[in-house]
């Protein structure tokens, strides 16, 4: 079992259906998709006369951004992806994070990023059953706001939401797949292979910030929770193992 995030701009590459069929392929179906889309969500924004807020690689979120997500995240994005992954081929079917309560979140700090959250279940049996059933979860990380009686929802970060699912389903593997090929050092160089403690420091010193940060702490978070295996890739990481960095646990230094 893969747990593959695809980010927004990696989403661009003419070649995702086909690296994402062949992964599903290699791994006999037992394949699950989660997208961002941030940049997309960022440019609405704008449109809107709203500058994007971000604090630690998270979106500022209001009530009016969450509904911006929501149109954007798991109306137009997911569908596109849903519709490009079912043209070549695969058996996609879309999902957000709301639909049958498949993500459960809890804001982070509400009175700094507002409605973003991060996951605090995840509803195996639902992605379970699609997978059995042949289907290939391809999921929006919008999430239902498990502390909401009105049954809010919460904008969860998409790499969070993927290292949850990842754990939920004792995935062998989570790929978060960015622009870039992998996390760089502090002479710009991509890292082979960057232990939490060494990847902590990176953080730290503000050599890994924003979105590569918030990456990096998923990971994490994956690993303390059981995952097997975390690796920061590009789109040709995918099929080739031995492309990006592998963030372990152990102390071993990354060159």
């Amino acid at each position: 079992m893969r747990v593959v995030k695809i980010g927004g701009r990696a989403q661009a590459n003419p070649r995702l259906a086909t690296v994402l069929r062949d992964a599903w392929d290699a791994e006999g179906g037992q394949l699950c998709v989660v997208h961002g889309g941030g940049d997309e969500v960022s440019a609405m924004q704008r449109a809107l006369g709203r500058e994007p807020v971000f604090i630690g690689g998270r979106r500022v979120t209001s009530h009016a951004d969450l509904e911006l997500l929501r149109m954007v995240l798991s109306g137009v994005v997911n569908k596109r992806l849903v519709n490009k992954l079912a043209a070549n081929g695969l058996p996609a079917v879309g999902l957000s994070g709301e639909d049958g309560k498949l993500i459960e979140g809890e804001a982070i700090d509400r009175a700094t990023l507002g409605l973003a959250g991060k996951p605090v279940g995840v509803n195996a049996r639902l992605l379970r059953s699609l997978l059995a059933a042949g289907f290939l979860p391809v999921i929006s990380p919008v999430a239902s706001d498990a502390a909401s009686p009105e049954g809010g929802a919460l904008n969860v970060n998409g790499d969070d939401a993927a290292a949850a699912i990842a754990v939920a389903l004792g995935a062998e593997e989570l790929l978060l797949v960015a622009d870039v090929e992998g996390v760089k050092n502090a002479d710009g160089v991509i890292v082979t292979s960057l232990s939490s403690d060494a990847a902590t420091e990176l953080i730290a010193s503000g050599v890994a910030a924003g979105g590569m940060s918030a990456k990096i702490e998923s990971a994490q978070a994956a690993l303390s929770a059981g995952v097997a295996s975390v690796r920061i890739c590009d789109l040709k990481g995918v099929a080739d193992p031995e492309r990006g960095t592998v963030i372990t646990q152990s102390q071993s230094v990354a060159i």
